[in-house]
């Protein structure tokens, strides 16, 4: 019960287990029939066994990024439930998992980084606001919420061309000076998967009302220098 609050997939768990004081060759990675018939107490190492934390937390990010969505979905619930964050008012859970559970070593990170794909927020990272929402940001902000509002499909491929783009395009800039500022404005923070990605699951209505927000923080921002 601690490794599940501590966020750790049954797989990942028993994968790790069965390799600590066995081995087959240098494979690292075991599917339950592999560990079934592979294992041999003959290849019980002699030697006393080291628990190591960090490997625990890589296979884990393994299993949460190649294990069938549903899967990792169905053991993220307890999380959720513990985070009081409900998934209803948002995109499809497994469509989150798939774009942001790569970045994440446990089910508890995952948890806590999925958070604006439901909830709206009133106030923005400290320093990725600092750094990102300045008077720089305000016309490409501008643009891209324009851009935005006229987008009819709504999709990544669209946003990466007809917003994020078209505004390097229209401006002469480089991506980073409207990705940040759009991953803040989006996310609250500075720290996401692909912004345009990010954007889709988000929804464009949304998404409009984060951009509306993070002009009128760079607007006071302003006013008050």
């Amino acid at each position: 019960m601690q490794y599940r609050d501590e966020g750790y997939l049954p797989n990942a768990l028993n994968n790790y287990l069965v390799r600590l004081g066995w081995s087959h060759g240098d494979q690292e990675i075991f599917s339950q029939e592999e560990m079934i018939n592979l294992f041999s107490l003959n290849a019980i190492s002699k030697s006393a066994s080291a628990f190591n934390t960090d490997k625990l937390n890589w296979l884990n990010n393994h299993y949460i990024k190649t294990s069938e969505p549903e899967y990792v979905a169905k053991h993220l619930q307890w999380h959720l439930d513990e985070q009081k964050l409900s998934t209803e008012n948002g995109p499809v859970i497994t469509e989150v998992i798939k774009l942001v559970g790569e970045r994440c070593n446990t089910l508890v990170e995952l948890a806590e980084q999925i958070r604006y794909f439901y909830e709206d927020f009133s106030e923005f990272e400290a320093g990725a606001a600092k750094k990102h929402l300045r008077g720089v940001a305000k016309q490409p902000l501008e643009v891209a919420l324009a851009k935005v509002e006229a987008l009819e499909e709504w999709t990544t491929a669209n946003i990466k061309d007809q917003v994020i783009a078209a505004v390097c395009e229209e401006l002469e800039i480089g991506m980073g000076k409207i990705g940040m500022p759009l991953r803040v404005a989006v996310t609250g923070g500075g720290q996401s998967p692909s912004v345009d990605a990010v954007m889709e699951l988000v929804g464009k209505e949304r998404v409009i009302a984060r951009i509306k927000m993070a002009l009128e923080f760079i607007a006071e921002r302003e006013a008050n220098a």
